[in-house]
C-alpha cells in the first residue's frame, strides 16, 4: 500500500471491495464472457454497497470520497480478468453519471443520477459516430428545436452499455453551422419512440455490450438537456481528462496483474532442471516490464492527486491513457509468451487478457489523435480550459 496516497481506510475499502468481487461477480464472469450479458442482480448488489457513489454528492446516495477510491475500483475491477464487466462497470459510473451529475439540473438529478447510484437505473455515454470516429467536433448527429422538444436524428456506435442501458447521454448538433460550439448534451430515457439499437460482435471486452444506436426523429424534453445549449463540446472535453486517466489506470492494473500470473507460473514451470523465472534472458525482461508498470503506476497516482485537487489536467491524462495503455498491451504480449503453449489456451488468463488490453490504445481518443492533442500543447502551445 502507497502511504503517499493511500490510508488505512482505502486499504480497509480495498479488502471489502476483493471480498465482495471473489464472491459475488468472479462466478458468473465466465457465463458473462459468454453470453455478452451481464446479469441485472449485480448492478443492484453493486449500487447496495455504494460502489457507484464513491464520488458523488451524499444528497443522491453517494459518498463523496476521494478520487483515490476510485483508483481502488478501478485497479481490483481489473484484476478479475473481464475487460467487458469493469468497462460495463465504469462507463455507467464515470461516463454517464459524470455528465449527470456536473451538467444536470436538480429534477435530472433526481430522477436519474439518485437511481444510478442506487444501481435501480444503467446509463451510457453516446458520443462516438460510425464516420467520426475521434472526430467529435464533426459529428453528424442533430438536436432540432421544436416548441417544447428538440427532434434528434442521427446515429451512434461503439456504445458501452448501448444495448442495457436505461438512459443514454447523448450529443448532438444543436447548430449544424457552428460546428463545436454547436453540439448540445441530452439525456434520453431508453424507451422514447424513435430509438434503436444493434448489438456489436467483438474482439474483446465480451462480457459487455456494446452497441450501434440510431436516433428517427427521437422527441426530447427541452427539460432533458444537460447544461446549456451549445456547450456540449467543452463539456466533454472536460470530462475526457477523467476518462482518460481511467483507461490509463485500468492499464497499469491489469499489466500488473498479468505480470503477478506470469511470475507464479514462471516460479511453477521447470524446464532444464529448474524454474523458468531462473533463466536470466526471462529474468531480465520481467526487470524491464516491471520497471514500465511501475513508472505508469506512480505517474497515474500522481495525475490522479492533482486531479483530486481540482487542477485540469488535460496534457497529464492524455499522457497517462497514450503511454500506458501501450505499455499493457507490450507487458501482457510478453507475459502471454512467458506462458508458451498456455498463454495461447482460453484456460489460461492471458488469451483474454491480451484481447481485453488491445482496446486501450483505441477507446476513448485513439493513440494517434491523443499524439496530435499533445503535440498541440506541446509545440503549438495551444491551451484547454474547463467549460464554464
Amino acid at each position: 500500500m502507497n502511504s503517499m496516497y493511500f490510508t488505512e481506510e482505502h486499504h480497509l475499502f480495498r479488502k471489502s471491495l476483493q471480498d465482495f468481487l471473489q464472491k459475488e461477480v468472479v462466478p458468473h464472469i465466465e457465463k458473462w464472457e459468454q453470453s455478452g450479458n451481464i446479469e441485472r442482480f449485480i448492478w443492484k448488489k453493486f449500487g447496495d454497497m455504494g460502489f457507484f457513489g464513491i464520488n458523488y454528492p451524499e444528497a443522491y446516495g453517494g459518498m463523496n470520497l476521494d478520487l483515490f477510491y476510485t483508483i481502488i475500483l478501478l485497479e481490483e475491477l481489473q484484476k478479475i480478468n473481464s475487460g467487458g464487466f469493469a468497462a460495463a462497470i465504469w462507463a455507467h459510473t464515470y461516463l454517464a453519471m459524470t455528465h449527470l451529475n456536473a451538467e444536470g439540473s436538480e429534477a435530472i438529478k433526481q430522477k436519474y443520477l439518485a437511481p444510478s447510484i442506487s444501481g435501480d437505473k444503467i446509463g451510457c455515454l453516446c458520443i462516438t459516430e460510425p464516420f467520426g470516429g475521434s472526430d467529435v467536433a464533426g459529428m453528424k448527429t442533430t438536436a432540432v428545436k421544436q416548441g417544447d422538444f428538440y427532434t434528434i436524428n442521427g446515429s451512434k456506435t461503439f456504445i458501452t452499455n448501448g444495448i442495457l442501458s436505461d438512459y443514454l447521454i447523448v450529443a448532438a448538433k444543436t447548430a449544424v453551422e457552428a460546428g463545436g460550439k454547436g453540439i448540445s448534451i441530452f439525456v434520453l430515457d431508453r424507451d422514447m419512440p424513435g430509438i434503436s439499437a444493434t448489438k456489436l460482435d467483438k474482439l474483446g471486452w465480451r462480457a459487455s455490450d456494446t452497441a450501434e444506436l440510431a436516433f428517427d426523429n427521437v422527441k426530447v424534453p427541452v427539460e432533458n438537456l444537460l447544461g446549456e445549449e451549445g456547450k456540449g463540446f467543452p463539456y466533454i472535453m472536460q470530462h475526457f481528462s477523467l476518462e482518460r486517466l481511467i483507461m490509463g489506470v485500468n492499464a497499469h492494473a491489469r499489466a500488473e496483474f498479468a505480470l503477478e500470473y506470469a511470475l507464479k507460473y514462471m516460479n511453477e514451470r521447470h524446464a532444464f532442471g529448474r524454474s523458468i523465472d531462473q533463466f536470466q534472458a526471462l529474468r531480465h525482461t520481467v526487470a524491464d516490464l516491471q520497471t514500465e508498470v511501475e513508472f505508469c503506476k506512480a505517474f497515474n497516482y500522481s495525475v490522479t492527486y492533482r486531479l483530486n485537487q481540482g487542477e485540469y489536467v488535460v496534457k497529464e491524462a492524455t499522457m497517462s491513457k497514450l503511454k500506458t495503455t501501450k505499455v499493457a498491451d507490450d507487458v501482457i504480449y510478453q507475459c502471454l509468451q512467458f506462458l508458451g503453449g498456455y498463454g495461447y489456451m482460453e484456460d489460461y488468463p492471458m488469451a483474454r487478457l491480451l484481447r481485453d488490453s488491445r482496446l486501450g490504445p483505441i477507446g476513448g481518443g485513439t493513440s494517434e489523435i491523443l499524439r496530435e492533442i499533445l503535440a498541440k500543447i506541446i509545440i503549438d502551445k495551444k491551451t484547454y480550459k474547463p467549460a464554464t
